[in-house]
Parts: structure tokens; C-alpha cells; sequence
């Protein structure tokens, strides 16, 4: 393994990153594969069965399940950003990146984390009208705004992240190279840089604040309002079976936001390298692999879904 910075002749910047996730666990490359490879396959599996279902079932063509098939969409893509690399390293030890790999890996990340936060802001939105404004949902909530609150979403999130990765690339990087991270993201890279990174620390931390803060709060509004509304229910049954329409995505948001707090939004880059990694792999791992399982073991219209195709496959074999 090297530990030293690979130099250009003439310029004397680095050219290539080494990945070196979870130093402690070094000597378990193989098992961590044997642990890692597995839930990739089921995270990407899992969230392409829903999107299949969504896409063959008429009865899951409603406002809830297109913004339920985008998060799928997002699981997928921000898996395959940094897990593959990760992989590979485990499996081949192959823990070198390219800078200009670095610093795209680490905005497409950033990209797609951000588009999630937004999707499940319009989710949490969708939510509020269907449960507090149930007779006037259809008129609201049409094809065409479902489609202009997903595609802001997907624009917002690939824009946030631009003047940090930009302020980042301004950096001088001339040694060491090691990243202690399991993927390029902001806080490990810029901390190898041969400068003052206070500004791109505090401006970073400044955009995920506003990015994370924004959207949950409003995520936080709109729950307000939905449990007001249910507890104005007369039946406890009727209180029940409304917020299981939208159980789901609260323990969704729980997941995904809680450790994405703890990594953007501080006043230093500067932590255990270990500590980060396992935060990292709450939100960009585990929850993808628990999405798929959260949607489909909490939903019946999934689970009818899943069980009206498994007969269709039949008939067509028999």
C-alpha cells in the first residue's frame, strides 16, 4: 500500500487518491467484501422489484408511488456512485482513484443526497394533502405537478452542491493522498489539501445547513399538520390506518436524515476516520437496502401489488 503522494514533475499536485476506508479493519478485506457485496446486490434488486412494480401496476399509478419509484431510482444511482469502488478495493485491492474520479464521485454523491433530501420534502407534501386535504387531493396533486415537484427536486439537488465542489477544486493538493474514507466525499478530501480550509469548511457546512435544515423542517411542518389532522379522528382504527399511509416515509426520513446531520453540519472536517465511515454507511448503504424492505413489508398496495404479478407469471408459464 502506499502512503506516500503521487507528484507531477512540473507541478507538484497530486494525480490520484488512495482510498483507504476503515482503518481498523484493514486485515478483514475479504469478509468485509463477503458482508458488502451482498447487501449491494439486495439494495439493487430490491429497489428495482418496486420500481417494476410500480411501472406494470395500474393500481400503484398514484402520486404516492411516482415520488416512491424516484427514491428507488436515487437508491440505486447513489449506491452504485461509491459501492462498486468500495468493492473492488475490498476484493482486488484496488484503492487508487483519479482526481478528476475523486472529485466527480464525490459530486454525484453529494448530487444525489441532496435530490433525496428534496424528494422526501415533496413526499412528506404529497403526504399532507392526501391525509389533510383528502377531497380536494385529486385536484391538487395532478400528473403535472407531480412532475415539476420531482424534476426540482432532481435540478436543486445536482445544483447544491456546485460552488462547494468548485471551492474545492481550487485547492492546492500536493501530499499526502490518503483519503481515510470509504468514497471521495467533501470533508475527508479537503482535509488534504496543502492550504487554509476554514472557508471551504464553513461554507460547506453553511450549504448542507441550509439544504438539510430547510428540507427537514419543512418535512417537520407537514408532520405537524398530519398528526393534527389524525388525532382529530374519532376512531382509533381510522388513526391508525391514516398514518400507515405515511409510516413509511417517516422512518424513512429518520434514517436518512439523523446521520447526515451528524456529517455535513459541524465546525470541523476533522474526525475519526472509522467514526465517519460508519455514519457514512447509515445513509448511503443501509437505508437504500432498508427502503425496498420498509416499503414493501409496511404496504399493502405493494405487497397486493407483488402477489397480482406473481399470478400473472404464472398463468403465462402454465
Amino acid at each position: 500500500m502506499r502512503s506516500v503522494a503521487i507528484y507531477n514533475a512540473t507541478s507538484s499536485s497530486v494525480k490520484e487518491f488512495i482510498i483507504f476506508g476503515f482503518p481498523s479493519l484493514h486485515g478483514v478485506q475479504t469478509l468485509l467484501f463477503g458482508i458488502f457485496f451482498p447487501i449491494y446486490l439486495f439494495t439493487i434488486t430490491g429497489n428495482t422489484v418496486i420500481l417494476l412494480l410500480i411501472w406494470l401496476d395500474q393500481h400503484l399509478h398514484t402520486p404516492m408511488y411516482f415520488f416512491v419509484s424516484n427514491l428507488s431510482i436515487l437508491d440505486i444511482s447513489y449506491t452504485s456512485v461509491t459501492v462498486p469502488k468500495m468493492l473492488a478495493k475490498f476484493l482486488l485491492n484496488s484503492s487508487t482513484i483519479s482526481k478528476n474520479g475523486c472529485f466527480l464521485q464525490m459530486y454525484f454523491f453529494l448530487s444525489l443526497v441532496a435530490t433525496e433530501c428534496f424528494l422526501l420534502t415533496v413526499m412528506a407534501y404529497d403526504r399532507y394533502l392526501a391525509i389533510c386535504t383528502p377531497l380536494h387531493y385529486s385536484m391538487h396533486m395532478t400528473k403535472k405537478l407531480c412532475f415539476c415537484l420531482s424534476t426540482t427536486a432532481w435540478i436543486g439537488g445536482f445544483m447544491a452542491p456546485i460552488p462547494s465542489v468548485i471551492l474545492a477544486l481550487k485547492l492546492p493538493f500536493c501530499g499526502p493522498n490518503i483519503i481515510y474514507h470509504y468514497y471521495c466525499d467533501h470533508p475527508p478530501l479537503i482535509q488534504l489539501a496543502c492550504a487554509d480550509i476554514s472557508f471551504n469548511v464553513a461554507f460547506g457546512s453553511s450549504i448542507s445547513f441550509f439544504v438539510f435544515v430547510l428540507t427537514f423542517s419543512l418535512i417537520v411542518a407537514s408532520y405537524i399538520k398530519i398528526i393534527m389532522s389524525i388525532l382529530k379522528i374519532s376512531s382509533s382504527k381510522g388513526r391508525r390506518k391514516t398514518f400507515s399511509t405515511c409510516a413509511s416515509h417517516f422512518l424513512v426520513v429518520n434514517l436518512f436524515f439523523l446521520p447526515l446531520f451528524f456529517m455535513y453540519i459541524r465546525p470541523t472536517a476533522s474526525y475519526s476516520s472509522d467514526v465517519d465511515s460508519l455514519v457514512a454507511m447509515v445513509y448511503s448503504i443501509m437505508t437504500p437496502m432498508l427502503n425496498p424492505i420498509i416499503y414493501c413489508l409496511r404496504n399493502q398496495e405493494i405487497k397486493g401489488a407483488f402477489r397480482r404479478q406473481m399470478k400473472r407469471i404464472k398463468v403465462f408459464c402454465i
